[in-house]
């Protein structure tokens, strides 16, 4: 894994929209210039993103964290740029340019000081179709001397974003995670949400801790997530969709008991 660093004063961002400049890169909602150097080998990347689908922003609900976002001094906050859009452009490594012409897209943001001491996260949209995507994430909130078990999960499908979030009202009926496997399964008041994620190796990245980029959280950008929509009908169910995300990002951080306590509080 490459790993750059860069000194505070070659980092800068617009306060009004997604725009910041690391060295000499850039990124926006609408491109990306990367230029690296790592030793003598350059890394550098042109994309341009279309048809952008954000997270819905409302006055009382600013961003996938929903209230949680006016909570001053939380550990971690987090933002959905964009759940899904396409790609034009190409990057170069190691001599070998690979053109990105027809991929698929997906933006999101995390700023604070430290991520949680346990948590899940996983997104893919890469399905048999275009325009369906899954982003999720369960973590330990610290919360007044104690701390709980929030999560905020969506299902794009034919350009509907079906939300299962700790404050709408969804709940977690299941969670489960094994050495090959993460299960889970949402609920809201219209629709289920059936999650398996088979989880595969993935390298170190490092990550924030009081601050400091100290920590170390294992990613893979290899697993698979089998998922199922399910819409409630009385005592029925209909289906929506069922299907499964290849190219997907997975990490499992921490102690999954941990999780599940937190969901009883």
């Amino acid at each position: 894994m490459r790993y750059f660093r860069y000194p505070l004063n070659e980092f800068s961002a617009s306060d009004k929209k997604f725009e910041l400049t690391i060295g000499g890169s850039f990124f926006s909602l609408d491109e990306m210039r990367l230029n690296l150097m790592h030793g003598g080998d350059p890394v550098t990347a042109r994309m341009n993103f279309k048809d952008i689908y954000p997270w819905p922003v409302k006055l009382l609900s600013p961003g996938v964290m929903g209230w949680y976002a006016f909570v001053p001094r939380m550990e971690c906050y987090h933002g959905i740029l964009s759940m899904d859009h396409s790609i034009e452009g190409f990057i170069e490594a190691d001599g070998i340019r690979t053109d990105l012409k027809g991929g698929r897209g997906y933006i999101e943001k995390d700023w604070g000081t430290s991520m949680p001491s346990s948590w899940i996260w996983m997104q893919t949209n890469h399905f048999d179709q275009e325009g369906i995507s899954l982003s999720g994430s369960i973590a330990k909130i610290p919360w007044l001397g104690s701390y709980f078990t929030g999560y905020i999960f969506g299902f794009l499908y034919e350009k509907k974003l079906y939300r299962f979030t700790t404050y709408s009202g969804a709940k977690v009926t299941e969670l489960d995670v094994t050495r090959d496997n993460i299960h889970i399964r949402l609920e809201s008041k219209a629709y289920i949400l059936d999650i398996d994620a088979d989880r595969s190796e993935g390298v170190e990245l490092p990550a924030p801790r009081l601050g400091e980029m100290t920590a170390k959280v294992k990613e893979s950008l290899h697993s698979s997530i089998n998922v199922t929509l399910l819409r409630k009908k009385g005592s029925c169910m209909e289906h929506i969709y069922s299907g499964t995300g290849r190219n997907s990002g997975l990490e499992f951080v921490g102690e999954i008991a941990e999780l599940i306590k937190g969901l009883k509080k």
